[in-house]
């Protein structure tokens, strides 16, 4: 992709006339995108899907990018595809649909346990997808997992004997521990509810549709605002939200920053800084000490 980020680089320089702070901008954007995509084996632009750009948003608000700063980059992306379509190195736009989320995940508010209890009841376990979304909750909310990361879990990452997700999509492969709550669910949801979704025994994703296809992000991200509303909490709640609270609950209850950057994926150990404690036991010892969900 970088002969293509130098072909859109010399165009906005000799026949744009753009600025050049604001050449240096996008080659500096897109210079993240080209990482993330030879992250994910991703050579090709014509390769590039929505999906795979909507995970690369994902990760930059994960990051606690602020909300001007990921639209800049989306920005960056889209004037990029244009100059592909215009120059026909693709057929399609993958950033058509593209938009970063409304939420300014910094100011956004704290849910306690009395809600996060709450929200994580309002799934009907008397039905295959109150099951599955409330599996869905339950794992979210005990290990912190992107959403991306929770969408393209397969059945043979979770290890119900140990009690840990493998999680192999972030920016390295972690073991993730979760609690009696999420296990227990999990153990249900694995060997009872999901043989009702899937048609196809090569299926191997954890979560479906009813259609026994992948779940989309959008998909997803409704089922927890449906959920949010539905627990009478009147912020805009999203999965960011669940990972939030779980990373604060943890270390309101002795879990230290080795830990949740640990779990959480995080590169860089400023952006697991606010949540800092003590530096004691071993991980495992601590997730269980400190787990908030049995």
């Amino acid at each position: 992709m970088v002969e293509h980020i130098d072909e859109f680089t010399i165009y906005l320089i000799n026949i744009k006339k753009t600025s050049y702070n604001t050449v240096l901008s996008y080659k500096r954007d897109l210079g993240k995108l080209d990482t993330f995509l030879n992250s994910r084996g991703i050579k090709e632009v014509t390769a590039i899907t929505e999906d795979v750009l909507s995970e690369y948003i994902a990760g930059l608000i994960d990051q606690h990018f602020s909300s001007s700063t990921v639209s800049r980059h989306i920005s960056s992306i889209k004037a990029f595809f244009r100059f592909l379509i215009e120059n026909g190195d693709v057929s399609s736009d993958p950033t058509e649909l593209l938009k970063a989320p409304k939420v300014e995940i910094h100011e956004s508010r704290l849910l306690n346990m009395d809600e996060i209890n709450t929200l994580l009841d309002m799934p009907d376990v008397e039905t295959i997808k109150g099951q599955r979304d409330k599996t869905m909750l339950e794992l979210l909310y005990a290990t912190g997992l992107r959403t991306s990361e929770l969408l393209a879990l397969n059945v043979q990452d979770i290890d119900l004997s140990i009690g840990c997700v493998r999680c192999m999509t972030g920016r390295s492969p972690r073991l993730i521990p979760f609690g009696k709550k999420a296990h227990d669910q999990l153990l249900t949801y694995i060997t009872e509810t999901r043989k009702e979704l899937i048609d196809d025994d090569e299926t191997t994703l954890l979560f479906v549709n009813y259609q026994g296809l992948a779940m989309s992000r959008q998909g997803f991200w409704k089922n927890v605002k449906y959920y949010a509303r539905k627990a009478g909490i009147k912020e805009d709640i999203t999965p960011y939200s669940l990972r939030h609270a779980m990373a604060v609950h943890l270390m309101e209850n002795g879990a230290d920053i080795e830990m949740l950057q640990e779990m959480l994926g995080h590169s860089e150990k400023y952006t697991t800084q606010r949540y800092v404690q003590n530096k004691n036991n071993t991980f495992r010892q601590k997730y269980d000490k400190a787990n908030i969900r049995g």
